[in-house]
Formats: C-alpha cells, structure tokens, sequence
C-alpha cells in the first residue's frame, strides 16, 4: 500500500495499513448498490439457490459471485448452456430476485452518506456521485423501491454496458456521465469483482466487508471499512474528502 495520498491515481497493488490510506479525495464517488448501500444478500442468495438447484449447478452460490453480472455467473457456472437457454436462465433469476425485494433493507451509513454527497453537489455546482450496479435496470427498481431514496443521475446498470465488472467498463461509464477522468474518482464496493473493476479503471477503492471476507477485499483495496458508517464526506478546497467518520 501507498502512503497517503491528497490526489487519487490508481492504486498500489498492495495495500497494507488501511488506517493510513483516509482521507482520499477526489472530484465524484461511484458507489455499488448490493452490499455496499442496501443489504439484499439473503434475497440474492435464496434466488440463486432456487435457480442453481432447478438447473442442478455443479456448485453453490458464493461470496465470489457477488458483485457481477447474472450472465457472466451462468456462463461461468454452466459452460454447456447454450445462447437461448443462458437467456432462459438470465431471465428466470431476474424473475426471482424482482419477486424477492421485501427484507431489502439500507445499510448503515447510507442515508447520511447520500446526503453528504448531495451538499456536496450543490455547494460545488456539479454532481459528485452516481451508482454503478451490476443489477439490470428493472432489478435496480425493484430494489432501490425499498429504501425510498431518489434514483440518482447517471446512474449505469448492468443492461448499459457491454462487459460488466470485473472489466471497468461500467465504472468508467460512470465516470464519464459525471464529467470527471476514472483517475479522480473513488469506487466504493464490498465484491473483488467489483474493487478489481474500480481499479481498472484507475480510480481508488475502498472496500466494505458486508458480503466478502476482508482477506479477499484487502489485496485490491486502498482503504477497508465495515460499513458506509465508518466513512464521511466533505468538501476541502474545491474536491471531496473521503475520510474516516469522528476523525
């Protein structure tokens, strides 16, 4: 790990101390949905299994499919399915987990952090976040319904994209519906797929541990945090200060 830094770039490749990696800056955050701003894992987890025991899956859903595309999981999973029958598949998990949304809930730190990030925007006269999900657009609906939060600009769901994380393709989108460089933002995320995509894309990480053993998170990360409630933002001359929550 890199000592502190007061301008993102892209990440060493091994972070070590992550009480000296905060406060990042940078000019916007991209921030993952599951895992990282609502809990919807036991959703995720009883769909897959209903999916994976109906196709009789060689393996169990696990932590290291969190954070990526439904059909990157199934083509990876079920190599002998054919086009049709991976689009057969992709719509009977999206069909399951749209219809399993009713103990999605927020996690802690969310609300207030969104709300940091919205005074931000309107003392700097730009947008400073947007979410960047694996989720299709209809499934980001669904969930998103739960919390009563507004859906935010330029927000990129999986359906926009042509590779979804871990290619960066999606965090650069966000990036540039933002108007900022992938090297000025900062990824949020709590998959390996999803902090190996944010780095790619140049930007500086910070991994939450709610869905993935923070053994696996740590390698690809420049801060590591429990929650969205260890974490705070403000504005310092003209950027965002990412920074340890009281510090």
């Amino acid at each position: 790990m890199t000592t502190p830094s007061s301008a993102p770039g892209p990440a060493a490749s091994e972070p070590s101390s992550r009480e000296d990696t905060l406060p990042l800056v940078a000019d916007a955050l991209l921030l993952d949905m599951d895992g990282t701003l609502i809990d919807s894992g036991p959703s995720v987890e009883r769909a897959w299994g209903t999916l994976l025991a109906e196709l009789d899956a060689p393996r169990p859903f696990d932590h290291t499919m969190h954070g990526r595309p439904a059909r990157q999981i199934l083509a990876e999973l079920l190599p002998e399915l054919d086009a049709e029958q991976i689009d057969a598949a992709h719509r009977r998990i999206e069909e399951l987990e749209i219809a399993d949304v009713a103990g999605i809930v927020t996690l802690p730190g969310t609300r207030r952090v969104l709300e940091e990030l919205e005074a931000a925007a309107e003392q700097l006269g730009r947008p400073t976040w947007t979410i960047v999900t694996s989720c299709t657009r209809p499934l980001f609906e669904a969930r998103w319904a739960r919390t009563g939060l507004p859906v935010p600009a330029h927000l990129v769901t999986a359906d926009q994209v042509t590779r979804g994380k871990p290619d960066p393709e999606p965090f650069l989108l966000g990036a540039r519906r933002l108007g900022v460089p992938g090297e000025r933002t900062i990824v949020v995320e709590d998959s390996a797929g999803g902090l190996t995509a944010g780095r790619a894309a140049g930007a500086r990480t910070v991994a939450l541990t709610t869905t993935t053993p923070a053994d696996s998170l740590s390698p690809l990360a420049d801060a590591l945090v429990t929650s969205l409630d260890d974490l705070e933002v403000t504005v310092v001359e003209g950027t965002l200060r990412l920074g340890r929550r009281g510090a």
